[in-house]
């Protein structure tokens, strides 16, 4: 039986030659036991019938936020769906979802929509190549995200390579086995930790790092998606969660975020440590902002209390604790070394020294470390999302199955 079956999926149709394609993805979904429901732009309905879509869905299309028939509920939609499939995605379309535009249906429900969002981009070679198109997909992919590969072939405009929109039966195929794994964390209770603190120096000040948090909101939607329940403490960050199943509690300092962990760890199957957490914070933090009065300020510090520390020696039979450690030197002493005194079962590490790692970016490169083999996993540079998704596969292989 297909994973399909019974799943509500929003489709967003936008303006491009391939949106004859979307007929056919309608018609196979439908044949999948999906429920479907259309969403298109204005520019959409030049190359393929709402009426069409309509027949085929066996409900109404959507394109603009307001109808003759009255205020259509984009928010309403954003949280029905268990998919949201934007196939084909123009690059004008890419443009307005990766800067929060929301001037039509398709895109206002995707600021809505709680699930995970897919993109079968289609454009012309030169489009597909272009450093702004390819900022705004990284962009997409940074907030969780997924791409369907481009298909390489005679385009509309007559070149030949990589711009055609995915065939809807690999678009179905990919659908299928995504909601197939997306059951294998049910059952389980994950806590993750996220973000930077910020240590007070006084009201306006304070003492914190460049982390923004992306790569532990990655694990908590990764693991929300595949059916773990998931406690997020997050730092200062701009970052949202936007899944059912994650709990939400936002932190400042490195206490707070201290007494959230400790707190919720007791009740968690497996806990995540991603956050970079402050080691020392100001002894004495001003009441009212210094002024700035002489050449030099000594600001006294002292050590916060050690969360990783903590809960590996509270650390029950059958409970897994997953540490992260970015290192600059000594990389990979640095993170044995961390993993057996704090007693976690694996370590994660990343490198200021890998191009395109650690904070900030949109994309990470990490190792592995494991405690009860000596084992190391080395992957590639990757997206955020899909490193994400090596961290937990390797949780699933070895250590909860």
């Amino acid at each position: 039986m297909s994973q399909l079956a019974g799943k509500k999926i929003l489709l967003g149709i936008s303006g491009s030659i391939a949106a004859y394609k979307a007929a056919f993805l309608t018609r196979l979904l439908i044949k999948n036991d999906a429920e479907v429901q259309v969403l298109m732009t204005p520019s959409a309905a030049s190359f393929i019938s709402p009426l069409t879509l309509s027949t085929l869905s066996k409900k109404p299309v959507y394109s603009d936020v307001s109808g003759a028939e009255g205020w259509n509920n984009h928010v309403e939609l954003g949280l029905w769906a268990d998919a949201y499939i934007v196939a084909p995605a123009t690059a004008n379309t890419l443009s307005k979802m990766a800067s929060g535009q929301s001037d039509n249906m398709l895109t206002a429900a995707y600021l809505s929509a709680r699930c995970p969002v897919f993109f079968a981009p289609a454009m012309d070679l030169d489009m597909w190549k272009h450093p702004a198109n390819r900022r705004n997909l990284e962009w997409l992919e940074s907030y969780g995200d997924h791409f369907f590969n481009v298909g390489y072939g005679e385009l509309a405009s007559g070149l030949v390579g990589e711009g055609r929109m995915a065939e809807p039966e690999d678009i179905v195929a990919q659908l299928d086995a995504f909601f197939t794994k997306g059951a294998d964390l049910r059952g389980k209770r994950i806590l993750i930790t996220a973000g930077p603190t910020y240590e007070p120096i006084d009201p306006v000040r304070f003492i914190g790092n460049r982390s923004s948090g992306k790569m532990g909101v990655a694990l908590a939607e990764a693991a929300a998606r595949r059916g773990a329940e998931v406690d997020l403490v997050l730092g200062p960050s701009a970052l949202q969660a936007r899944h059912n199943n994650i709990r939400l509690e936002r932190v400042e300092t490195a206490r707070e975020m201290y007494q959230a962990a400790t707190n919720l760890f007791e009740h968690c199957d497996v806990a995540i440590l991603a956050a970079a957490v402050a080691d020392y914070r100001p002894s004495n933090p001003a009441v009212e902002k210094i002024k700035k009065k002489r050449e030099e300020m000594s600001i006294d510090l002292v050590k916060n209390p050690d969360i990783a520390a903590t809960l590996g020696k509270s650390k029950k039979e059958g409970q897994l604790l997953v540490g992260f450690a970015l290192e600059t030197q000594n990389e990979m002493e640095n993170a044995r070394g961390k993993l057996e005194r704090k007693n976690l079962d694996m370590i994660v590490l990343n490198s200021l020294r890998d191009k395109g790692a650690a904070f900030n970016h949109d994309t990470n490169r990490v190792r592995i470390l494991h405690r009860f083999n000596n084992k190391t996993d080395d992957f590639e540079l990757k997206s955020k999302a899909d490193v994400a998704e090596d961290i937990l596969d390797t949780l699933l292989r070895d250590y909860l199955t």
